[in-house]
Parts: structure tokens; sequence; C-alpha cells
């Protein structure tokens, strides 16, 4: 493994996804675990992509965490996807962490509701409850975070959930996941939560694995944090980590006052 900064943001190199994904979820159980020595209860939000996979995997796994004590909620859905369709986030997420872990909560974003807008406040509210302890993410190949495409992305957003439109680049990344055979089966909008109400969480873990995010991951890095590249703005985040393998962390050396530690 190797450990840079940028900025206030680290970055963690592993050898294979595989590696990234268990380690960081060794990580994120630990934090959980921190968290509930001073806490009742606390709160989390998790994306669904096949990025995670190997995170998902090695934290429903891990029976020393106490999901009991812990409400969750999912990052972004499409609008519109039949309920029983595999693609649909909830869905990814229930078969992967939230149907294998007793959660105390989870909280599904309905992207069938009749009214969007009204299904936009009413997800909010839920996280208008309490502040969000840990947000588990990943980052697009066009670098957004949740469906927060450059766009749409807005650092300072009022809202903390909202309907948008995808960009092609990232109705693309979907076809390129093997989520859907073709562009024009993706969906053209989703509900997501907005980036105030992802970066205001406590601590982020960030896993970006593959050959197709080393642009977003270099892109992020090194540019100025702008929502030209959304997930520049991590670099601002206290208390975040980035996981990378050697593919998504291939152009790590051609990032500008890159710090190895």
């Amino acid at each position: 493994m190797e450990t840079y900064r940028k900025d206030r943001l680290i970055i963690k190199k592993f050898l294979s996804r595989k590696l990234m994904g268990e380690a960081a979820a060794v990580e994120a159980s630990a934090a959980i675990k921190e968290l509930l020595e001073s806490k009742k209860q606390i709160r989390m939000i998790f994306a669904a992509a096949p990025s995670q996979n190997e995170f998902l995997e090695a934290l429903s796994s891990d029976r020393t965490v106490d999901f009991n004590r812990i409400t969750a909620f999912h990052m972004d859905d499409y609008v519109g996807l039949p309920a029983d369709a595999p693609q649909g986030f909830g869905t990814f997420l229930k078969e992967r962490l939230f149907g294998k872990c007793p959660f105390r909560e989870v909280h599904y974003i309905n992207g069938l509701a009749d009214n969007v807008d009204e299904e936009c406040r009413r997800y909010a509210k839920l996280l208008e409850k309490a502040p969000v302890d840990i947000v588990c993410m990943g980052i697009g190949e066009n670098a957004h975070i949740a469906f927060n495409d450059p766009g749409v992305a807005d650092f300072s957003d009022p809202a903390l959930v909202k309907q948008v439109a995808l960009d092609p680049v990232c109705r693309q990344q979907q076809v390129n996941d093997g989520c859907f055979k073709s562009i024009d089966q993706v969906p053209a909008h989703a509900i997501t939560l907005t980036i105030p109400s992802l970066i205001g969480a406590g601590r982020i873990f960030c896993m970006v694995p593959a050959k197709t995010k080393a642009d977003a991951v270099f892109n992020s890095l090194d540019s100025g944090i702008s929502e030209k590249y959304p997930a520049s703005i991590l670099r601002n985040h206290p208390n975040a980590v980035m996981y990378v393998d050697e593919d998504s962390g291939a152009r790590l050396k051609e990032v500008r006052s890159l710090e190895k530690i």
C-alpha cells in the first residue's frame, strides 16, 4: 500500500481492487466501532455501484459490526425504473448489504413516486433528523459523486435531495459497468443526495477501483476544486480517505503537489 495526501484528502493505493475493498471495510468497521463507543446509534449513507462490490462484501461479512445500531440511507436512485429492476440502487444495496445485515433502519428512495419533488422532500426530512456520521461512496467516470454530474453539481446547493438529469457520460458509465445493455435503456433522470448532504458527514470513505476511473481520479486531485470535477470537493473534507487500486491510481504520479506520506 502507498499513502498520499492532496490538500486535506488522504489517498491510499492498493495492488488490487480486492485488497482495496477489504482494507476500506476494515477501516470503516473501525470507525463505526469508535463512534458507537460514545453514541447509542449512528447514521450512514452508502453508494450503489459495481465499484463498491468488494467493499460491501467485506463489510457485510464483518460480524463484529453492531448493525442494529446503524440507520442506513442510499445516496441516489433512478426515476421511473420498475420496482423489480435489478439495476435499481435500493435493490442493489438490499442484495449486497441491507438485506444481509440487521440494520436498525434502512430508508429507501422511491424512484416510482407519483410526485418526485415530494419524494425528494420526504427523504430530505429523514436526513435532517440527525447528522450523518459516515458516507461510503465512489466517484464516477465524469468525477461525479452520487448523481451530481458536472452540469448539475453545486457545492452550495440549498437542497439536501433533488431530481437531476443525467449527462451522457454518466449514462454511458452504467453501460460500461454492465448494468444496462445500451445507453437507451438507462433512465434519463434520477433522485440524488446533493453535495452538501454528502460532504456534511463526519467521515467519508471513497472507494474508486478500475482503469475506467483513472482519469476521474487524476482530474479530481490535479484540478482546482470546482464543480467541473465534483469529487474534487473531497479535498476540502477534514476526514476523508480515497481508496484506489493500481488501475484507478495509474496517474497518481502525474498529480501536481501530491505528497507521499
